[in-house]
């Protein structure tokens, strides 16, 4: 009950037939890019350390920006 090799190549030249060779590489080179963008982000990510420290420093920085930002304060 599975499918054949003929199946499959029935289907392949439906795709090709409706989508051409030439989308199809290009479909084909963008999800290559995706995925090998993915494992590198993920091999960033493990990467760093785990202590949490550069949270810490991102919320550091952020917090003193909307402080200094005149149009926050109240009567301006």
């Amino acid at each position: 009950m599975g499918i054949s090799i003929w199946q499959l190549l029935i289907v392949l030249g439906i795709v090709v037939l409706l989508f051409g060779t030439k989308k199809l590489r290009n479909i084909g080179s963008d999800l290559g890019g995706a995925i090998r963008g993915f494992k590198k982000s993920m091999n960033d990510e493990e990467s760093r350390p785990a202590d949490g420290n550069h949270l810490e420093r991102r919320n550091d920085t952020a917090g003193s920006e909307t402080d200094n930002d005149p149009r926050d304060k109240p009567g301006r």
